[in-house]
């Protein structure tokens, strides 16, 4: 889910160093490289930068870099000319203990930062990556902007009505496929077909739902490996992942539907197996280079961020398993606990619904009816809109629901905007503001979305 990432990202920082309330940090100077179209700047700093914020401006296009509680010794070292999207650096202290960076940029870019510990030949830094934004995007934006027919930036109000709530994205997993036909039925039954049809039947009900989504990891009888499966999940977003089964066993008399999430034996295997993989460790770490010599605080974040996720499977499993109870007899009454592996998303709550055993000649024959694969997928969407209404996920329907009753306004920031000024122009009180969006402080964020207090 992406409140888990963005928790994850809230406490890198801490894990990695921690907070405290020492001395300001010092820039002791700042490094250029460059390959290809990319661009990178490295500040070296006397200690960790507990806080720092980036936004872009335009005409002409710059980065600005702000750095709370941190000082400069001396001006940075400039870009080469041949840099592909920096012609010069400034730099300055700000009122309020802040030094602030300019970069004065070729072109649009898209900006990634993290902050690395000291390795041995280095001490703190601030990484910041710039890569060119695509041309296309650059003229959405410009169209987009053109379309409002604004010639400065929009006001609050107009700001106000612009958030439109995301979709919560559902990944629908048939189970095996193609040359996988998984387990045959006494009739000859293949669970391949069944899963694919009750898949598609769960995917059309979701996307008819207000607020969400289905992301099919296979919509045809093709063979995807398990790895795969979660890749296509994280491609697309996914707040939830259910993959769609039919079991089977030795005695045919055996009946009934159970429901299962990552078991915590399966969950360490694979913390060890994203820790090993670089690229997928910095994907999942909120962007995080982590070198060896933070191979503590990698396996802490991640397992974080794993038992969150185990947390929210489990939620999401129990209102999916009670609703198939309503469709006959379990096989089993409480969730169970397996090292599937694709259940294994370290980030994405999962669950394997086992929906009938399809060596049972009874159920086969339920399994084949298309009135009872109607039957399965309504009471995983039930159950699976029972987890959203009480967990949902941030700027989504389902959030914007629970929160109608606190306020129906929602604001945007955008650069320039301050708490103050947005009080003022909504005539609601600065405390009323900070405590309806539990703000302990007056810093915000570009991006970040407030509740506006009823004036």
């Amino acid at each position: 889910m992406k409140n888990i990432r963005l928790i994850t990202i809230l406490l890198i920082c801490l894990l990695s160093w921690g907070l405290s309330a020492a001395a300001r940090v010092e820039i002791q100077g700042a490094r250029l490289s460059s390959q290809n179209e990319m661009a990178r700047l490295v500040l070296d700093t006397s200690g960790p930068v507990v806080e720092h914020n980036i936004f872009s401006l335009d005409s002409p296009d710059r980065l600005v870099i702000d750095l709370a509680g941190v000082s400069l010794s001396g001006p940075l070292r400039q870009p080469d000319p041949t840099n592909p999207l920096l012609t010069s650096i400034r730099s300055g202290e700000r009122p309020g203990e802040s030094a602030r960076i300019v970069l004065d940029l070729k072109r649009k870019v898209r900006v990634k930062s993290f902050c690395l510990q000291p390795d041995g030949r280095h001490g703190y830094r601030l990484v910041v990556d710039l890569t060119p934004k695509p041309e296309q995007e650059v003229r959405q934006e410009a169209l987009a902007e053109a379309s409002r027919g604004l010639s400065g930036h929009p006001s609050v109000q107009q700001r106000s009505v612009k958030l439109k709530a995301r979709d919560v994205v559902i990944a629908i997993d048939a189970g095996h496929g193609g040359k996988d036909p998984g387990a045959v039925g006494p009739r000859g039954t293949r669970e391949k077909d069944v899963t694919l049809a009750i898949a598609r039947v769960l995917a059309r009900l979701v996307d008819k739902e207000p607020g969400m989504r289905a992301a099919m990891i296979r919509d045809s009888d093709r063979f995807v490996i398990l790895r795969e499966r979660i890749r296509i999940a994280r491609k697309h977003r996914a707040d939830l992942f259910v993959s769609i089964h039919a079991d089977a066993f030795r005695d045919r008399s055996v009946r009934g539907s159970s429901v299962f999430t990552l078991s915590e034996r399966g969950a360490s295997s694979e913390a060890a197996k994203w820790l090993a993989a670089r690229e997928n460790e910095v994907d999942l770490l909120a962007g995080i280079d982590l070198g060896k010599s933070n191979e503590e605080v990698a396996g802490v974040l991640m397992n974080m961020t794993q038992n969150m996720t185990m947390e929210h499977s489990m939620l999401a499993a129990k209102p999916v398993l009670d609703e198939l109870g309503h469709l006959g007899k379990m096989h089993q009454s409480r969730i169970q606990s397996a090292g599937f592996a694709v259940l294994k998303a370290p980030d994405i709550p999962s669950m394997l619904v086992e929906t009938a055993f399809i060596s049972n000649p009874e159920e086969e024959k339920r399994l084949r009816d298309p009135a009872f694969q109607n039957q399965v997928a309504k009471a995983i969407l039930v159950g699976i809109k029972r987890y959203f209404e009480a967990n949902p996920p941030p700027q989504t329907l389902f959030a914007m629901r629970n929160d109608r009753g606190a306020s129906s306004i929602r604001h945007v920031i955008e650069r320039g905007d301050t708490l103050l000024d947005i009080a003022r122009d909504y005539q609601v009180s600065l405390p009323s503001l900070r405590s309806l969006n539990q703000l302990e402080s007056d810093r915000i964020r570009v991006g970040q979305v407030l509740r506006i207090p009823e004036s």
